[in-house]
């Protein structure tokens, strides 16, 4: 276990459900309240809160397919949605959203993924050509609703998340089996990318989603579990989990508790150090 990981903590199943996919999980302090993704076929796209240990409600139906998600700098949660081609917000708490926004739509998108957001308010997304291979990319959008592509060389883009000052991004690549790390540049562009991790292991789980906390170290999801990652590329230790793990995200009162999102099951694991979220969002 890595040394982020609490003594003696153990995985528990906080939620799950048969033949069901968990995606995107994301923290709302205000509420103290998980909320994530889940598939079950494109006729189920749904969003989750727990309410507690072995018991949440459907937030939001009908989703579009909503995959990635992000607790943004206004409170809101920003979504990546898949099959309607948008990078959504929504009002948190209540019985569901009461005023969903496209912060932006093109259908010419494959299929918005992940999402975050830098400290200037810049929003990241990535969008994956999974069947081709060859047009995935990620994309900025700016305060003002101006968006750029990118990235584009890498093969299937997947999570991504930036760096706790905003100087970096990290993408993983569902296709390479590896994540790459990319300067992001003062107009919210980025420089040339590099290898940042690529761990040798039997396990070929596509990279997928991510975290980061309090220290700047990288939580990478993929590859058999969860792969614990200093700012410097160098591996702390491994977290292994049963299901296929897509994503991840700190929350709990003192922020010390991360959450694995998987297939079928969301698990919780207490930890030394909060969320990166948590030591920037004031």
């Amino acid at each position: 276990m890595p040394p982020t990981v609490a003594e003696g903590a153990k995985l528990a199943v906080v939620y799950e459900e048969a033949k069901k996919f968990f995606e995107g999980p994301a923290w709302n302090p205000k509420e103290q309240k998980l909320y994530f993704t889940s598939f079950g076929g494109k006729t189920s796209l749904k969003v989750m809160r727990l309410e507690e240990p072995g018991k949440a409600i459907v937030w939001l139906d009908h989703t579009e397919g909503v995959n990635g998600t992000w607790l943004g700098q206004d409170g809101r949660l920003i979504g990546a949605q898949a099959y309607g081609h948008r990078v959504m917000s929504y009002d948190l708490g209540g019985d569901g959203p009461k005023d969903p926004k496209a912060l932006y739509e093109n259908v010419e998108l494959h299929q918005p993924n992940d999402v975050c957001q830098t400290p200037n308010g810049d929003i990241y997304f990535s969008d994956p050509d999974f069947k081709g291979k060859t047009a995935s990319a990620v994309y900025v959008l700016k305060p003002d609703g101006a968006v750029k592509k990118v990235l584009t060389d890498m093969a299937v883009t997947n999570g991504l998340i930036a760096s706790l000052d905003g100087k970096t991004l990290y993408v993983g690549d569902s296709h390479k089996k590896h994540w790459r790390a990319y300067p992001i540049l003062e107009d919210g562009t980025v420089g040339e990318g590099k290898l940042f991790f690529e761990p040798k292991t039997e396990s070929k789980a596509d990279p997928d989603g991510m975290s980061i906390d309090e220290k700047g170290n990288l939580y990478f999801t993929g590859m058999g579990g969860v792969w614990v990652v200093a700012p410097d590329g160098a591996a702390l230790g491994f977290i292994p989990i049963p299901e296929f793990c897509s994503n991840v995200t700190f929350g709990g009162s003192d922020g010390k508790t991360l959450y694995c999102t998987c297939s079928g099951k969301v698990y919780s694991l207490a930890m030394n150090l909060r969320g990166g979220a948590f030591a920037t969002h004031k």
